[in-house]
């Protein structure tokens, strides 16, 4: 009696462990698609079994693992955070390109080439007042290019301003809801991290990594410190430090909570490309407009000033200004001449073309650092171009990758539809043999009753 007995407690508890095992089955097929779930595992133990000693055996449900993989976790954050800088690089450099386009009919280049053409054209007939307007003109439409060309430009760095400050208010949301989750209890007192807390934090430090780059450490109490950087703290337990911008100087900085400039910590995710693009890449093509609107003024400029006017006098004004102190390309401009103040002629040859040669001749002269005007130009629009090219490959790299890591991930901790179709399946056919032993039991205990109430009257 007592061996019927323990095996129908034993029946009726291995029918709460297939319950168990059942309900972990469930919630993965539940959470299959919640961003930053890991597949549960329900694991049975063997409880001891020897009769002699009193041990009846049976099944119990052993603790719930977690099939998250702190390396996938790592090369998908990795790959994310990459594949953030490069989208944000061809974001903020593809504007740019327009500036430089060294196929357009119209634009800087082209306008540069029809100056000094009009000038060999001034030399047919220097004393041509038509000539002569068409030359001004021309200068007018150079200035203006280049300073279309430096605002686009200054205007692009100011649009990665906003779009920095904007990050910045991301990566320190993100940084709450990671101490608000730290705050939460992530384990129970069996040691077993609770799932959805969990997936949670995963996707939020997933989502973090796109912005920048950081170390996330697990603690013994079951929090994660995240550092920028690997150095900087973000999120210690339940507090969040807020990283900030400075943009008091035209070298934008990112501080931490407590002022220090972290700059250099910042390597990967949107972050670093903005402060690589508003530092580096774009005052390089700034420097590159203001060299050479600078020297293609300075050398009409000094061409014109060797020459004469119609009336044989040597010009008084200059053709073109600058500003060096707000940059040459953006404040290039003409200045208020008449057309007899075109200084065609040299001092030897009053009404002549002998100066207007000389100044079309500057075309073809190394005239910037070695190079001609427009082998200059080309050279920077190439760079520009090359630039652009390289941020969109890498995008497409850095796309696949995260694409590999991902579905590396899916692999070892996703919930399979299929697997878990499987496991419902094999805990169901346990489920309902144990239930036909109950039955056999039940049925065996009543006969066993009735026999006893028989022998009993």
């Amino acid at each position: 009696m007592g061996n019927l007995m323990t095996s129908l407690l034993n029946s009726a508890n291995a029918l709460q462990v297939y319950e168990g095992a059942l309900a972990v089955t469930q919630n993965n097929v539940t959470n299959a698609n919640t961003p930053g779930y890991a597949k549960q595992i329900a694991t049975l133990e063997a409880m001891p079994f020897d009769l002699t000693v009193g041990l009846p055996g049976g099944v119990a449900l052993g603790t719930t693992l977690s099939s998250r993989s702190a390396f996938a976790e790592q090369s998908v954050r990795n790959q994310q955070s990459a594949l953030g800088s490069s989208q944000q690089k061809v974001a903020d450099l593809t504007p740019v390109e327009s500036y430089f386009n060294l196929s357009d009919t119209s634009g800087l280049a082209p306008s540069i080439s029809t100056l000094f053409s009009d000038f060999s054209q001034l030399s047919v007939n220097p004393n041509d007042a038509v000539s002569r307007q068409t030359v001004l003109n021309d200068a007018t439409t150079v200035a203006q290019n280049f300073n279309d060309a430096a605002n686009g430009v200054l205007s692009q760095q100011s649009n990665i301003d906003n779009q920095t400050r904007s990050t910045i208010t991301c990566i320190n949301q993100i940084a709450g809801q990671i101490a608000q989750i730290n705050s939460d209890d992530r384990v129970d007192a069996s040691g077993t991290i609770d799932a959805g807390v969990d997936a949670q934090l995963n996707s939020a430090l997933e989502q973090l990594s796109q912005y920048v780059n950081f170390t996330a450490l697990q603690q013994s109490d079951g929090t994660v410190s995240v550092y920028v950087g690997g150095q900087t703290p973000l999120v210690v337990s339940d507090q969040a430090y807020a990283i900030q911008g400075d943009f008091s100087t035209p070298q934008t900085a990112v501080l931490s909570s407590s002022g220090a400039d972290i700059s250099g910590q910042i390597t990967g995710g949107q972050l670093s490309a903005l402060l690589d693009d508003k530092n580096n890449v774009l005052p390089s093509y700034v420097d590159g407009l203001n060299t050479l609107a600078q020297s293609l003024a300075d050398q009409v400029n000094s061409t014109l000033d060797a020459g004469v006017d119609e009336s044989g006098a040597a010009p008084a004004t200059d053709m073109f200004s600058y500003d060096t102190t707000n940059g040459a390309a953006l404040t290039l401009a003409v200045n208020p001449l008449t057309t007899d103040q075109i200084a065609a002629a040299l001092p030897g040859a009053p009404g002549g073309n002998g100066n207007a040669l000389n100044v079309a001749a500057l075309a073809n002269a190394p005239a910037v650092n070695g190079y001609t005007f427009a082998q200059f130009y080309g050279n920077l629009g190439g760079q520009v171009g090359s630039d652009v090219s390289s941020a969109q490959s890498d995008q497409s790299t850095d796309q696949s990758l995260l694409n590999q890591a991902q579905s590396m991930r899916q692999q070892i901790s996703g919930v399979s539809l299929d697997e878990e179709a499987e496991n419902m399946m094999e805990y169901q056919r346990s489920y309902q043999a144990v239930s036909k032993m109950i039955g056999t039991l039940n049925s065996l205990t009543d006969t066993l009753m009735n026999m006893v109430g028989v022998v009993t009257t």
